[in-house]
């Protein structure tokens, strides 16, 4: 892969770890603060549910952080756009889309028909 390419990803990358970063402090400081009484059990029960639903929001962000920090890391020792499986390159196209990605779309492909097949 050209450097370019390397670099754009790299800055692609630490602008969208930034950004859930950023996010991870306002949920935190969001969660401190509301310590509200609702004398209705609906209003209460609302609020837990979006409580709830922004938790399941959030714990998805932090499984990406660590997928992108891991990819900044690939990154820097070079093995960034090689698949983990096959040891071919990942096409761009693949890598724009998701640049997290270990696997080039015929090995992801392969597995994800194995896990179906398999029931997991």
């Amino acid at each position: 892969m050209k450097k370019k390419d390397i670099e754009y990803f790299r800055e692609l990358l630490t602008n969208r770890l930034e950004e859930l970063l950023s996010r991870v402090d306002d949920t935190v400081s969001g969660m401190t603060a509301m310590k509200e009484n609702f004398p209705d059990p609906t209003d209460r029960a609302s609020l837990e549910s979006d409580r709830n639903f922004m938790l399941r929001i959030r714990d998805r962000e932090s499984k990406l952080i660590k997928k992108i920090k891991k990819t900044l890391s690939r990154i820097e020792n070079g093995t960034f756009g090689m698949c983990e499986t096959c040891g071919e390159e990942i096409s761009k196209k693949r890598l724009k889309a998701r640049p997290v990605t270990t696997h080039c779309i015929e090995c992801k492909t392969k597995e994800e028909a194995l896990e179906k097949a398999l029931g997991l």
